[in-house]
């Protein structure tokens, strides 16, 4: 009789492991607690990062609203943070209409605030905070929060812990100078992976809203040792101040602002709301950036306003290309990344019904901003070419530039990889190159040696099922001193190229000709096999300049090698000994004693016999190689530039402060 094994993929009895009893909810503080990510889009570092734009978007808001022109963000030692602002002050009072305390509802409780009712009445015209979570969330992943709030002639102060209420609202009957928020957390270490909040991050934070708050003075305290280093952040021309300084007022044309108010809606069946647009523009030869901004947050991955700005600007810039007669006999269009090269835009849009991708507020979605802003900015720019054409034909023979110099390199690039990288019978394509018979590639190697007396000697010495060579005639071309041009016009180094078979990294500037990918190499090791004279040595340093600048993940993935050459032959009557160092050579005589033998220095590797050589170089077994490791990569770099480069001081420096541990290698005579 047959057995039959049932297996439960859940474990156990998955009918009592999964049943009406086993849904639970989470409830209070847990909600956020337990899964944090969900509400700040991440339980590490960027979670707490998130946290502190919460609670400032509430300052901003109140002085967006003309209560309030001052906001201090204090970052302490222990990395609790405190928001202070000046406005109307948090009510935290009784709600009548809630039959509730409104500390319990924004402290306690998720989606309650005062911003729901934007299209409605003007309590926030245009708010960043809109969804009711901010605080609350703040609160509850904070291992303790405090807040102090002066309006109505009381001071109002709560203190949280874990996400826990502690003793209720204090209310206390108080004359002060200003009325105001202030709010002090410390991010849970239980709930988010990290905590500390690097000085730089609060401070791009900080400068961003600075830029599209104008009027409004941010303070950035950070707490040492010695007490408080202090930052101030204020733009009073906002958008305008940012690109004169990001263009270090170096720009083609005066900056200029466009400005206008709309009314919208994204559907025909929804709403209309309102909407604010700001925008300031420059072009430069030198720096480009574009940033966007919606009710204060910056909009990282841009969203709607980004594909506006894509659509108008191409649509305005190439009919202004076809007026003025620019482009030749069927040349393509321009396209954006065009005019990005040269365009220094900042857009900072305000709405009162807006839709973001997440909590996160990285990116808007509405289809009524799109549209306003396709027609603002291609209303704007017509006006800005009829009003100023001198500038605007020299912004648009720039861009004309862009676009030619991009399908320039861009040719370049794939001329580049059909050269280094075409299938082709390479043992008939490069001269001289000698190909082993293995497809295998964790077994194929190559051996680049020095001339075509090495060739012969290698060749009769190497395994033809494995072993694979190409001489390289004299010195090759010094790799860190020419352009991309003088090296593809170099035939000793694109042949090396081509037998490598993994293409070539080029770092030119506005150029993208990298055609490298380490996958398509063809060799499990790469191996310099050069004499051990001084040409040798520079020939060697050479290749590894080669490969240093033109393939450096080769070395990075430990497929370099230098064959190491012996110094000198011990030939007795009875044995042959190979010596690579002085030490060894001394090692051996000492071991011969008193026999009789013969020394002399090893010959080039085109005068040794091939028995010789596959015993010294070649042979897997009885060869010695050099691995090129790249521990110290800044100072490989540096070296490399020192002693290769265009550095011509720093050469000098170290001929000077080196140059005496080498004179006894000096050739006087």
């Amino acid at each position: 009789m047959s057995k039959i094994i049932t297996l439960s993929i859940f474990g156990g009895d998955s009918l009592k492991s999964y049943n009406n009893d086993s849904i639970s909810s989470l409830k209070g503080a847990d909600r956020v607690r337990k899964r944090p990510a969900v509400i700040f889009g991440s339980d590490g570092i960027d979670g707490c990062i998130h946290c502190v734009f919460e609670i400032l978007s509430n300052s901003i808001d109140e002085s967006r609203e003309g209560y309030g022109s001052k906001i201090i963000l204090t970052k302490y030692m222990d990395d609790s943070i405190e928001i202070e602002d000046f406005g109307r002050g948090i009510p935290v009072d009784f709600n009548s209409n809630e039959k509730e305390y409104n500390w319990k509802l924004l402290f306690t409780e998720l989606y309650a605030g005062g911003k729901y009712n934007n299209e409605s009445d003007s309590t926030y015209e245009y708010s960043l905070g809109m969804n009711g979570l901010g605080l609350c969330a703040t609160q509850y992943a904070s291992e303790f929060m405090t807040a102090i709030i002066h309006r109505d002639g009381y001071e109002y102060k709560l203190n949280f812990s874990k996400g826990e209420n502690i003793g209720g609202l204090e209310k206390t009957k108080k004359s002060y100078e200003s009325t105001g928020s202030k709010i002090k957390w410390k991010p849970d270490i239980s709930v988010f992976t990290e905590i500390h909040i690097d000085d730089e991050i609060i401070k791009s934070m900080i400068k961003r809203q600075a830029i599209v708050n104008s009027g409004v003075t941010f303070i950035f305290r950070s707490e040492n040792e010695s007490g408080f280093d202090e930052f101030k952040f204020e733009y009073k021309n906002g958008l305008v101040d940012y690109v004169e300084e990001i263009s270090e007022k170096n720009t083609m044309a005066p900056v200029q602002f466009f400005k206008d108010e709309k009314i919208t809606r994204d559907r025909e069946d929804k709403p209309e709301y309102k909407l604010k647009l700001n925008a300031a523009m420059a072009f430069s030869q030198s720096v480009n950036l574009i940033e966007y901004y919606h009710n204060s947050s910056f909009l990282e991955y841009g969203g709607a306003p980004e594909k506006a700005v894509k659509l108008a600007f191409v649509a305005q810039f190439d009919s202004l290309l076809r007026k003025l007669n620019k482009y030749n006999k069927n040349e393509s269009k321009i396209s954006f990344v065009d005019i990005q090269d040269c365009l220094i835009l900042v857009v900072s849009s305000f709405s009162n019904v807006t839709s973001y991708e997440n909590q996160t507020k990285k990116a808007i979605t509405n289809k009524g901003i799109y549209d306003s802003m396709v027609e603002f900015f291609k209303h704007n720019l017509e006006i800005y070419f009829i009003e100023n054409p001198i500038d605007s034909e020299k912004i648009a023979n720039q861009i004309l530039i862009n676009k030619r110099s991009r399908e320039d390199a861009e040719k370049s690039r794939l001329n580049l990889k059909k050269k280094l990288n075409a299938n082709m019978d390479l043992a008939s394509r490069v001269a001289k190159f000698v190909d082993c018979r293995t497809k295998k590639v964790e077994e194929r190697e190559l051996f680049i040696v020095e001339g075509d007396s090495a060739l012969g000697a290698c060749k009769q010495a190497r395994d033809p099922n494995f072993q694979a060579i190409i001489p390289i005639r004299g010195k090759i071309l010094n790799c860190l001193k020419s352009d991309a041009n003088k090296i593809l016009n170099n035939e000793i180094i694109t042949d090396l190229i081509k037998v490598l078979g993994c293409g070539a990294v080029f770092h030119e500037s506005k150029k993208k000709l990298s055609s490298f990918n380490i996958e398509n190499l063809r060799w499990s090791k790469v191996i310099f096999c050069t004499d051990a004279d001084v040409d040798g040595f520079q020939i060697r340093t050479l290749l590894l300049t080669m490969i240093y600048r033109l393939a450096p993940q080769l070395i990075k993935e430990g497929k370099v090698f230098i064959a190491e050459s012996p110094l000198y032959e011990i030939t007795t009557k009875s044995n042959t000994y190979f010596a690579y160092d002085e030490s060894e050579k001394d090692e051996f005589l000492k071991k011969i004693g008193n026999q009789k033998y013969s020394i002399q220095r090893s010959k080039g590797l085109g005068e040794n016999e091939p028995d010789m050589m596959n015993f010294t170089t070649m042979n897997p077994k009885t060869r010695r190689l050099i691995k090129i490791m790249p521990e110290d990569a800044r100072k490989t770099s540096r070296m490399f530039d020192i002693l290769l480069g265009e550095n011509l001081s720093g050469r000098k420096n170290f001929i000077t402060e080196n140059g005496y541990r080498y004179t006894d290698n000096l050739d006087l005579s």
